[in-house]
């Protein structure tokens, strides 16, 4: 691995110009097999790349870097058929529909976003508490339903369904705190 400065841009500079290539050939071969489109490879080796700038890393070997990138991939790979997934099922509910109920581009997005970030929430929970809040919000049982559902209190219930709408608190709060990028002023 090339010499660099201290400074974490310098590491990650470094770091994209001796691995890019290696990640991008990597994704390409055992990701595009997965994917099935090179265009989907290159644009996760970026989003590797991308979020080793927003969280910075120092690595003492070339190896290490690697697998560290493999790996880092591999979850973004998960993480795109996830959304796939979720994306899918939402044009499956459209398709079901009849046209004159279709909701417009807008909003049909607007969704789409939405039921995203719900899946990304409910993921990072425990299986019965997204079981639970699901059984609950979406399928609107009853405490003593989803309790039965799940075979737990319904007092458990109660206590998954308070987890999970302090994570949609906090992703909520989370969107409102993040910054907005003002535009680029054209050169």
């Amino acid at each position: 691995m090339p010499s660099v400065s201290n400074t974490p841009h310098a590491d990650i500079s470094a770091l994209y110009l001796s691995h890019h290539g290696w990640l991008q050939g990597w994704l390409q071969g055992w990701l595009r097999k997965r994917l099935g489109n090179a265009l989907d490879a290159a644009d996760l080796a970026q989003d590797a790349f991308v979020r080793l700038l927003v969280t910075p890393r120092h690595f003492g070997t070339a190896p290490e870097a690697r697998v560290y990138l493999r790996t880092m991939a591999n979850g973004l790979c998960i993480d795109l058929w996830r959304r796939r997934e979720v994306e899918q099922a939402w044009l499956d509910t459209l398709a079901a529909q009849p046209e004159a109920l279709q909701p417009s581009a807008e909003h049909q997005a607007m969704v789409l976003q939405a039921l995203q970030e719900i899946d990304q929430m409910l993921r990072r929970l425990p299986p019965k508490a997204a079981q639970a809040f699901v059984l609950v919000m979406a399928c609107r049982m009853t405490h003593q339903e989803a309790a039965a559902e799940l075979r737990v209190s319904s007092r458990m219930v109660g206590s998954y369904i308070a987890k999970a709408m302090l994570h949609c608190m906090q992703l909520e709060t989370s969107k409102l705190a993040a910054p907005v990028s003002a535009p680029s002023a054209a050169p």
